[in-house]
Parts: structure tokens; C-alpha cells; sequence
């Protein structure tokens, strides 16, 4: 389980191909590599995976092909930077919320908004999908814990401050970027149940 409270950026130094399967070595940080074994789960832009090597700062991660062509992990290159999050403990603060780590679908930024003390970001995504995004709700975007802020059609934003624009990807973001979204379990939930519930009704 992860809180969506991302620790940093780390630098994917490389990326070793082979069919239909990768291998990406991250640099950490010696804050973020504190007591890392092998089998431990990081988030790399909000995708949970496993630590399948340690090399001083230098760890390995597997990434097979489901998870390379349903995020964004597969369009990255030598020298891009990734969000981290370790894997949250029992007994750790929760200052975002609860996230699994298996991203919902891709999304895009549609718009950039910068003023002096913030940065606002409009995203779009499936029209079908937008049913589970809420003004004021939760949503995991590239890892971060970020609450929404407008909804329009397939479109929704998010305001973000300073600190979040330093330690995160979202500081560097441009029109374009492909964002891995994972909606909040919640909401998926009661927006599930609550169509469920409307078509039983219809039908009887």
C-alpha cells in the first residue's frame, strides 16, 4: 500500500530491453534506499515494483509488458526521472490516501497554468472515466496524492504548491505528458454500486 506522499525524483540510469520485458535501474537517494531488500516495493510514478537488485544506490526493477503499455513507464528513457514512494508501514502517517500502486489508465495534460505561488494543471481522460473523478476528491496522479479541483466533460484539474512543484515531476509537466492516474478505490466503488444498483432498478 502506498499514501500517494511522494518521498522525491530519482534518475532512471538505465534501461535494459528485451522482448516484451525491461529492467530499469534507479539511482536513490540515501533517505529513499534506508533499508531497501530485495522483493520490497517502490513506486515509480505511482506504478508499484519490485526490487529485484541492490547495487549500492543503483537498484534494479522488472517491468513486463502489461505494465510497460498501460503507463508511462514504458515511454521513459535514460536520464528521465521518476516520482518515489517506498511502500508505507503499519503504523506510518497516511497524510494523502490509500493507494494500491496499480494505475487506472493514462491520461494527458491539456494545460498548464502557472501564476507565482502555484501551478494549476488541467488533465483529460476517457469520457467513460470521468464518472470517477470528483470535485474535492481524491485521485493518484504519477504517484502524488492530489485533491481535484474542477471537473469539466472528460477535463479535470489540480492545484499545486510549491512544495509539491519541487519535489515532484509535476514541477517540470508540459502540455502533452502522458500521467499515470489511479482513481481512488472509494469513489470507483460507490460510482459502481451506485450504476449497479440504477440498472437492477430499470430492469425490474
Amino acid at each position: 500500500m502506498f499514501t500517494g506522499i511522494v518521498q522525491g525524483m530519482a534518475e532512471v540510469v538505465a534501461i535494459k530491453k528485451k522482448d516484451k520485458f525491461q529492467t530499469h535501474t534507479v539511482k536513490l537517494t540515501d533517505e529513499m534506499n534506508h533499508g531497501l531488500a530485495i522483493g520490497a516495493s517502490v513506486a515509480h510514478n505511482g506504478c508499484c515494483l519490485t526490487v529485484t537488485r541492490i547495487e549500492d544506490d543503483l537498484i534494479d526493477f522488472d517491468l513486463m509488458q502489461a505494465t510497460l503499455a498501460l503507463t508511462n513507464l514504458g515511454s521513459l528513457t535514460e536520464g528521465d526521472s521518476v516520482n518515489i514512494e517506498r511502500a508505507a508501514k503499519f503504523g506510518d502517517e497516511i497524510g494523502g490516501h490509500s493507494m494500491s500502486g496499480h494505475i487506472s489508465l493514462v491520461g494527458e495534460v491539456v494545460e498548464v497554468i502557472d501564476s507565482p505561488n502555484n501551478r494549476t494543471i488541467w488533465f483529460e481522460i476517457p469520457e467513460d472515466k470521468i464518472k470517477y473523478v470528483l470535485a474535492k476528491g481524491y485521485i493518484g496522479l504519477d504517484g502524488c496524492s492530489l485533491t481535484i479541483g474542477e471537473v469539466e466533460q472528460n477535463r479535470f484539474s489540480v492545484h499545486l504548491i510549491p512544495e509539491t512543484l519541487e519535489r515532484t515531476l509535476f514541477g517540470l509537466r508540459q502540455v502533452g505528458d502522458q500521467i499515470n492516474v489511479e482513481f481512488d478505490p472509494q469513489t470507483q466503488a460507490i460510482v459502481d454500486t451506485v450504476e449497479r444498483v440504477l440498472a437492477n432498478k430499470n430492469l425490474a
